[in-house]
């Protein structure tokens, strides 16, 4: 049995970062950049208006006030996407839309609040448009423009290789007028889960078989940190069907089996899993999820990292969590990926006896007058997966510490931030691990995952 930082760095070190693809922008959400990305042109490309108003000369404008308004003649206006054929003259204005290019001899733009707009147009049909219009605050020189280039620069660098792109990455990406972009590949997971006792949701349930819970939880947990779940089935409990999911299997990136690594199990998991590829270790030093096997296999020129994830469906997330997240971050080409660490008051007794290891109980984080408390989610069986759905956290009790007492601190390794409707909800969905502003982070040296 080895320890959850031995466990980690030795899966970690079989994984490695997937090739490129070209995607377009919005396809290639929290997916990370594969290339430098420069400007090919000014953002924005023309000086433009911030505001609706008017295109004037800010000398026209001196010394106006709503006592003693200047006139102004408008000669014209002009929407965005559209530019202004003529130019603004000592005593004239042009009525303009936000994003407008400033027409030539304009030097500042005049909100319509500034002014008594509606100015009076002419009546319909008669022509070129006209009027006039009365400002009632002075403009100062360049008021209300953005300036071409203001944002970005021809030739400069907007995004870095190893960016992981948020909606704002996918904007900016977008207004270079790019539709395609290079990322590392999403990793394709196979889920497999094994045991006669298993039925497909859906199917009529009979007998003492149940639902197979595992394969649709760690396809979402695959899902939800970027990778691209295949669900491969159930495998019967024999040679013969173990081994052709199994192959099936290595067509993906990675193949992840739930149930059958737990001592008393079928010898027949294990003896495939040893005969079709390579294992590293079958046990670690955590609670629950200690039956955890990990391994590669070899095929056509590609090493295939293989989680053996415990049965028990609470072991089965807990050890994906911990496990089968990091690796798949890593495949993407994600260098931050891990969780926020916050110690919090326990308010419940956390016992951690009978073959003391590390102790992830799941719990609910809130927090109240600037601190965060922890209360377990009900019973902490392995098989209790509803502890799981009422759970923010997990602690992270050391195996030496037999107890922690109600009112004492505890680390608790965050799943979400879901605090209530004050501090709002995060989720490490398509980015960095990156909690709330204002929360106390904890990340110990001895404590990389």
């Amino acid at each position: 049995m080895i320890s959850i930082e031995e466990a980690l760095q030795q899966l970690l070190a079989q994984v490695q970062v997937l090739p490129e693809e070209k995607k377009h922008p919005l396809q290639a959400l929290g997916q990370v950049l594969a290339e430098d990305v420069a400007a090919g042109f000014d953002i924005p490309p023309l000086d433009n208006t911030s505001m609706d108003g008017y295109a004037l000369r800010a000398e026209d404008t001196a010394g106006a006030s709503e006592a003693s308004p200047r006139e102004l003649r408008v000669i014209g206006e002009v929407a965005a996407g559209y530019i202004f054929a003529g130019d603004v003259e000592p005593g004239t204005a042009v009525r303009i839309m936000t994003g407008a290019p400033i027409p030539e001899g304009a030097d500042a733009v005049v909100p319509f609040e500034e002014t008594d707009e509606p100015f009076t147009r002419p009546p319909e049909g008669a022509g070129s448009l006209s009027g006039s219009v009365h400002v009632l605050k002075e403009a100062a020189t360049g008021a209300n423009i953005r300036r071409a280039g203001e944002d970005v620069r021809t030739g400069d660098g907007v995004l870095g290789r190893g960016t992981v792109l948020r909606p704002q990455e996918i904007g900016v990406i977008a207004s270079l007028g790019r539709d395609e972009v290079r990322v590392i590949r999403r990793p394709v997971v196979a889920v497999l889960s094994t045991g006669d006792e298993l039925l497909e949701p859906g199917q009529p349930r009979k007998g003492s078989r149940i639902y197979d819970a595992n394969a649709y939880g760690i396809a979402a947990q695959v899902r939800r940190f970027g990778g691209e779940p295949r669900l491969l089935g159930i495998a019967a409990d024999t040679v013969e069907a173990l081994t052709a999911k199994i192959q099936d299997g290595l067509a993906a990136d990675m193949l992840i089996t739930s149930a059958g690594v737990s001592k008393g199990d079928y010898d027949i998991v294990k003896d495939v899993l040893a005969k079709e590829g390579k294992v590293a270790f079958w046990t670690v030093a955590m609670k629950p999820g200690k039956p955890l096997a990990f391994g590669t296999f070899e095929r056509d020129g590609r090493r295939i990292p293989h989680i053996g994830l415990p049965g028990n469906p609470v072991s089965s997330m807990v050890a994906f969590e911990l496990f089968g997240r990091p690796a798949i971050m890593k495949m993407m080409g994600k260098r931050e990926w891990l969780r926020p660490v916050v110690r919090a008051i326990a308010t419940d007794r956390i016992t951690n006896v009978d073959d003391p290891r590390v102790f992830l109980a799941r719990c609910a984080v809130t927090r109240r007058d600037g601190r965060y408390y922890a209360s377990l989610t009900g019973s902490q069986g392995s098989g209790i997966l509803t502890s799981m759905a009422k759970a923010n956290g997990l602690t992270l009790i050391p195996a030496e510490v037999d107890a922690v007492e109600e009112g004492e601190e505890v680390d608790v390794l965050m799943l979400d931030w879901s605090l209530g409707d004050e501090w709002g909800s995060w989720s490490d969905e398509g980015a960095g691990d990156t909690p709330l502003p204002g929360t106390t982070v904890i990340a110990p040296a001895d404590r990389s995952f």
